[in-house]
């Protein structure tokens, strides 16, 4: 299996307490937040992992440089920012397999995989790994019909309960070309949002551990939560 991990974000929201380096590099408990991430990876099997870098890579790649994992990584580089979109693109030049998963570097949501992979079906054009929550207000709905297709992504607001995109995708390679995409692009609006509208895309409900750090109280809370 190959994935893609966005690792170039700028943690702008967590200056007040990492200094400036990419959101994945943010140190929990002495060890960078990807590292986490590459562990989960090890645990599913993937044998090869596409980055896709931009500000302060060479963090990444500094580190990177005394490591080593289970699986194969290739790095690619934005120049400049092209949104989340724009990054995918960049690392599916160098993806092979005929489908690609992609997640977020900066969030840990521990789905399966091969149970992700085992539900998609020939029509659908991606899989997205669902979270069930309870009274958030950080993140939008999810909504699924009866047979799990994903028909509407809901602007965030407070809810009671509901099920969130957990920033895990399953791409199918073979009905998404990349080389229609333009250069610069936020993924979940200009892709995820339209496919939602056409009934492309399918839900899948993980009871996996999540955490996104992209906010001081989360990745407070990952400090307590992980490697412990």
């Amino acid at each position: 299996m190959e994935c893609i991990v966005l690792a170039g974000g700028l943690g702008t929201r967590l200056r007040s307490e990492v200094e400036d380096l990419p959101k994945c590099m943010a140190p929990v408990n002495g060890i960078p937040f990807l590292e986490y991430v590459f562990q989960y990876l090890e645990s599913q099997f993937v044998d090869h992992v596409v980055l896709s870098l931009g500000y302060k890579h060479e963090a990444v790649t500094d580190w990177l440089n005394g490591k080593a994992f289970t699986f194969k990584i290739e790095r690619v580089v934005e120049a400049e920012p092209m949104g989340t979109g724009g990054g995918i693109k960049l690392a599916l030049r160098k993806c092979t397999e005929a489908q690609t998963f992609i997640l977020n570097g900066d969030t840990l949501f521990k789905a399966d995989l091969h149970a992700m992979k085992a539900c998609l079906q020939p029509t659908d054009k991606a899989v997205l790994a669902l979270k069930r929550m309870e009274k958030f207000d950080r993140y939008g709905v999810v909504r699924t019909d009866a047979d799990h297709r994903i028909i509407a992504f809901e602007e965030k607001k407070y809810c009671e309960q509901g099920l969130i995109n957990g920033g895990v995708y399953l791409l199918n390679n073979a009905l998404v070309n990349r080389h229609h995409f333009p250069d610069k692009f936020s993924f979940e609006k200009d892709f995820l949002e339209p496919e939602a509208a056409n009934h492309s895309l399918r839900g899948y409900e993980d009871e996996g551990y999540f955490i996104d750090i992209g906010i001081p109280e989360d990745f407070r809370r990952a400090q307590k939560e992980l490697g412990g």
